[in-house]
């Protein structure tokens, strides 16, 4: 995901895919990565991604559970206004990326302007 790094994508997969908040060592157990990982290492993860507003945490005993702060589209909706906000462009962007869309992306496009379009 865009503005986070491998592991911190991998964890935010794992939350984004379990349907209730999990405690780190339930995020260790469902990572799939190349090399074997600390749970203090995916602690620090957790902390970090609570700290950059990714997830929410709460207290169960001793232990947090996290969850996501976003759903995975929302956090791809905002790394995507990043992008416009800082290409310094948005335009141009809009236009290549429309110019990609297939025909399908390019109906769910114009299903969202026409809702944005009757809420003013």
């Amino acid at each position: 995901m865009f503005g986070l790094g491998d592991l911190e994508s991998s964890v935010m997969d794992v939350l984004w895919r379990v349907a209730e908040p999990v405690k780190v060592r339930e995020v260790l157990e469902r990572l799939s990565t190349p090399r074997q990982l600390a749970y203090t290492t995916v602690m620090t993860v957790l902390d970090n991604l609570h700290r950059k507003g990714w997830v929410e945490r709460a207290l169960d005993g001793k232990a947090y559970r996290y969850q996501p702060a976003l759903s995975r589209e929302e956090a791809a909706a905002r790394a995507l206004r990043t992008i416009l906000d800082s290409s310094g462009d948005p335009e141009a962007v809009l236009l290549h990326f429309a110019q990609s869309a297939s025909e399908e992306e390019v109906d769910v496009l114009r299903k969202g302007l026409r809702r944005k379009a009757r809420k003013r």
